[in-house]
């Protein structure tokens, strides 16, 4: 693929290598109870997009359906997700984090936000405004890649066990 942006003051290959490394040290912290990096990205697209099966489930992890079907049996037997009747097929199953998958997420979350905001502290003003200045564009460059099937962040803002209750009440 060859790249076709060009703006003198941005450097597309620096932004790659700036982004790669900011997510290495976020998905690795916090550690919660060790669970490997799919286990949690798991768990966050749970929080994302609620109750999947095991099908769309697949599809955003790059796993193979018995290697998903694996991780998704693991993650039910440690209690951080269970499986329900999906009402709109009854031959279909629907994955679902319980309270306690949901809290971990949570945990991470607060964690990452505590640590950012430490970060953030130890940034000049004018880097810390720069830094502003750039969501906007950063979640319309999100927007511009989210697809109806898969929406780059979060439905809600609810809790965790806003979450899990909510989507308890829907069955």
């Amino acid at each position: 693929m060859t790249n076709h942006f060009s703006d003198p003051d941005l450097d597309v290959r620096d932004l790659a290598t700036i982004i790669e490394e900011f997510t290495t040290i976020f998905i690795r912290f916090p550690s919660v109870e060790r669970l490997s990096f799919t286990a949690l990205s798991v768990l966050h697209t749970l929080t994302r997009f609620g109750p999947m099966r095991l099908t769309q489930l697949t599809a955003t992890q790059q796993l193979t359906q018995p290697a998903i079907s694996q991780m998704v049996r693991q993650l039910e037997d440690d209690g951080l997700l269970e499986r329900r009747a999906d009402k709109s097929d009854a031959r279909a199953v629907l994955v679902q984090l319980t309270i306690r998958g949901a809290q971990i997420v949570e945990a991470r979350r607060t964690a990452r936000v505590e640590w950012l905001s430490s970060l953030l502290d130890r940034l000049s003003p004018e880097e810390r405004a720069a830094i502003a200045f750039a969501v906007p564009a950063l979640a319309h460059a999100i927007e511009l890649e989210k697809t109806p099937e898969l929406p780059l962040y979060p439905r809600s803002s609810a809790s965790p066990k806003q979450q899990t209750e909510g989507s308890k009440e829907k069955e």
